[in-house]
């Protein structure tokens, strides 16, 4: 896929879920990810070491400005999971590790401290599924989840992905210490049994 041809590709920037608005980064949107974050940096730790970089306000600002330059040139795609009856900023997610030659798309994913174990993630997750089979024709879509992490792993397992392997001294976090991740993965004739 050429340049043009990726730019050019119609991404929704927004997508409607049954408890969540997964919407692409807008400028402004610094403060309230900077409050999720600092209400939620040491239960970030270990599987997010980007957290360290995201000290104040600006840092998280800088981070959403670059992410929509990224979505626009189609190089990553994040969004933002928000709650649509209060516009609270939930955490963060979207389509990374882009291979648009394969049209293979890893998910990734966030969320507030006290917003866990509400169903906000498992529905942001299915969301960018369908979309990623849907509009992007993935032909894989996977996700990699520290093996500690057994609420953020289920999510997958929820959802129908395959369970690949574990590997061993997969991430190192800020302290230097590494952990295994857990690969969960579903191919798009996987995900047509599964609709």
């Amino acid at each position: 896929m050429t340049d043009k041809e990726r730019i050019l590709l119609i991404v929704p920037e927004e997508l409607i879920g049954e408890r969540v608005l997964v919407r692409a980064c807008r400028q402004g949107d610094g403060p309230a990810i900077h409050a999720a974050i600092e209400e939620s940096r040491d239960h970030l730790w270990p599987g997010m070491p980007w957290v360290e970089k995201m000290v104040d306000v600006e840092d998280c600002e800088t981070y959403v400005r670059r992410r929509i330059a990224d979505f626009i040139l189609r190089l990553d795609l994040t969004y933002g999971i928000w709650e649509p009856t209060t516009g609270r900023y939930l955490g963060g997610t979207g389509l990374h590790r882009i291979d648009w030659d394969v049209r293979s798309f890893e998910i990734g994913y966030w969320i507030r401290k006290s917003d866990e174990g509400r169903g906000f993630v498992t529905d942001a997750v299915r969301l960018l599924t369908a979309m990623a089979f849907g509009q992007l024709e993935a032909s894989r879509v996977f996700l990699r989840v520290t093996e500690s992490n057994e609420r953020s792993w289920r999510i997958p397992e929820r959802l129908g992905f395959a369970h690949e392997g574990t590997i061993a001294n997969e991430i190192r976090d800020a302290e230097g210490t590494l952990h295994p991740i857990r690969y969960y993965g579903m191919t798009v004739e996987r995900w047509r049994t599964l609709r």
